[in-house]
């Protein structure tokens, strides 16, 4: 008898120290996820997928959405640090408004992972995890550039220029690497730009809003095109904005013989944007796969954990303003309509439905 009790006794205190260790190691394995907001298509499949890929290696993930409200974003780190989040995924509505709350997440030694958008001014950062950003900009120029026929002296051509939001840092490298291309043909009169608004801090678009972006296009089509001038070209950094530019196309007449769509760029292949290449509407639109995004910091985050070297193949890009910020840059394509079936269809990123 008491040699029974003394095997349901060690059995019972096994059970105990195997579920011990269970709760420990699930509470160890918590992943913060802050996403800005989920008002855009590109920012849910960037949520889900990062969940996705941390759940399958076994983490737990507390993914939350702060509508692009920057004090709601805080918050919702700080909760996360409070619960004992190991490493911080973020995402920044604004890359300059997280140092407080990042100076904690530091206190408790919990790093942190700068997702697709550089958090700025703060040394409490540790990895950035995008897109070549300056290259996705080179891919809307080129685009242009090769529509256009520049390279074989043609032009001039009338063009308008849009960017993106001034407290993203990626719209300055977006903006970048497209003027990298467009400037010459600008500077040598190939390319006109009848409004004359070409500086960032005119052109940008606040919160990457496509009602502000459609807003801005319809003023410029009162001011210089409704003359019977035409509008050759439109040089939008992403989707959001480009769909905001074909409404306003549309409702000022465009999609005809005499007043053809002009070349419009885009970026993050979103649904209503490929629906838009279709019909012939938006030209491009530079496809950077989310699903490769959140392998890749999966990754990071398993090394951070393991204390194993971080994978990074860019230590001298990005500078935050404190300092140069360890990053892994993955590769974007472009998307028409002669190849987006074999880049987003086939690939399985789409079904056929989700672009009818």
């Amino acid at each position: 008898m008491k040699r029974k009790l003394s095997l349901l006794l060690v059995l019972t205190m096994l059970i105990g120290m195997i579920t011990l260790t269970g709760c420990g190691k699930e509470a160890g394995n918590l992943i913060g996820v802050a996403m800005p907001t989920q008002s855009l298509q590109r920012w849910n499949q960037d949520g889900e997928n990062m969940k996705k890929e941390l759940e399958a290696k076994g983490y737990k993930v507390d993914l939350q959405f702060a509508n692009n409200d920057v004090n709601l974003q805080i918050q919702q780190l700080e909760n996360m640090i409070s619960k004992g989040c190991k490493v911080l995924v973020i995402a920044s509505i604004d890359g300059s408004s997280l140092t407080d709350v990042l100076k904690k997440a530091a206190d408790q030694k919990i790093k942190v992972i700068a997702y697709d958008r550089l958090i700025m001014q703060t040394e409490h950062v540790d990895y950035y995890a995008t897109f070549d950003n300056f290259k996705v900009g080179v891919l809307q120029g080129t685009y242009i550039e090769e529509a256009l026929g520049l390279k074989e002296g043609k032009g001039p051509y009338n063009i308008e220029l849009f960017a993106g939001s001034p407290d993203d840092n990626n719209a300055y490298f977006f903006n970048g690497g497209a003027m990298s291309i467009l400037q010459p043909y600008i500077d040598n009169g190939q390319l006109r730009v009848p409004s004359g608004q070409t500086e960032f801090s005119t052109i940008a678009i606040q919160a990457w809003t496509s009602a502000t972006a459609q807003a801005r296009m319809d003023n410029l089509i009162t001011a210089f095109y409704s003359g019977g001038e035409k509008l050759d070209a439109v040089l939008s950094p992403n989707d959001s904005l480009a769909i905001g530019i074909v409404a306003s196309l549309d409702s000022n007449g465009y999609g005809t013989a005499d007043k053809p769509y002009p070349v419009l760029t885009g970026q993050d292949c979103d649904k209503p944007n490929v629906k838009a290449m279709i019909e012939g509407k938006q030209s491009m639109s530079v496809f950077k796969d989310t699903r490769t995004l959140a392998k890749q910091v999966v990754d990071m985050v398993d090394a951070i954990l393991q204390g194993k070297e971080v994978p990074v193949n860019d230590t001298e890009t990005y500078n935050n303003g404190v300092k140069n910020v360890p990053s892994y840059l993955c590769e974007p394509v472009f998307a028409d309509k002669n190849n987006y079936k074999e880049l987003l269809i086939d690939s399985g990123y789409y079904t056929e439905a989700d672009i009818q």
